[in-house]
């Protein structure tokens, strides 16, 4: 297990620190039963990559961390909070959490520095002064700190999207969820989002990442865990999942995604 900077509440240990458990979670879109028994623990400090076909429900088992969708049975804990319906829990969970989608959801009426600081003014009650330091050193953090007073129009797809991930990391979340986050750009675009993703996970964040792209996961990833059909058919690091996937249907995907 790789070292984590982010100490966990309530032990010294980082290695054995729970971030996020599930167990026997299953959900309901209607009469489409999108996630059925799942069962997953991610220590802190752990980089977890989610891959599947469209539809497997792995976007929707990271909506469940922070609570953008609510589970019909079984039990979810983020960061020793359980997710049970109370608001006031909901809350807690979403303060210790970050997550970056697939469009950048930037407010385009807003500078990237404003973008930034928002919501550490007014839902952390900083100063300006101080939200301002933080967002610009958050800004040099994903290399785009001269574009601090431009407004997202005036930037690439990629540059937005680092934008997204500093204005996430600006609420100093211990988990870092993603869900597809290259999937909306340009292939040129796709390594600098990715760079920095990889430069996130080396300084010890715990993350779920959605994605496809599979040098990713081999370059950071602790394990890749595959999903069809709404269930976790597979997990395992790198290496093994690469090199010697167990399930056939494993096996498939990875034979259509690698060669396309």
């Amino acid at each position: 297990m790789p070292e984590t900077a982010t100490s966990p509440k309530d032990s010294s240990d980082a290695a054995t620190a729970v971030a996020v458990e599930m167990k026997g979670v299953d959900k309901h879109f209607g009469a489409f039963h999108v996630l059925k028994s799942i069962d997953l623990t991610v220590r802190a400090g752990e980089k977890i990559v989610i891959c599947g076909p469209s539809g497997s429900g792995k976007s929707t088992l990271i909506r469940l961390v922070n609570g953008l969708e609510s589970h019909d049975a079984g039990r979810i804990v983020v960061d020793s909070t359980e997710l049970d319906g109370d608001v006031r829990n909901l809350a807690k969970v979403r303060a210790e959490t970050g997550m970056v989608f697939q469009s950048f959801n930037l407010f385009p009426h807003l500078t990237v520095l404003d973008n930034l600081c928002l919501a550490p003014q007014w839902v952390k009650k900083k100063p300006r002064a101080e939200a301002e330091k933080a967002a610009l050193d958050l800004l040099a953090r994903v290399r785009i700190r001269e574009q601090a007073m431009k407004y997202p129009s005036q930037l690439s797809g990629g540059q937005q999207q680092r934008v997204a991930i500093a204005r996430a990391l600006a609420m100093s979340p211990r988990i870092m969820l993603f869900d597809e986050p290259t999937s909306a750009l340009d292939p040129e675009m796709v390594k600098e989002v990715l760079d920095t993703m990889i430069e996130l996970a080396r300084g010890g964040m715990t993350m779920l990442v959605v994605t496809h792209e599979m040098g990713f996961a081999k370059a950071v990833a602790d394990r890749v865990i595959f999903m069809d059909e709404g269930r976790i058919v597979e997990e395992a690091p790198p290496s093994a999942f690469f090199s010697a996937p167990r399930h056939d249907r494993t096996r498939a995907f990875l034979a259509q995604i690698l060669n396309h």
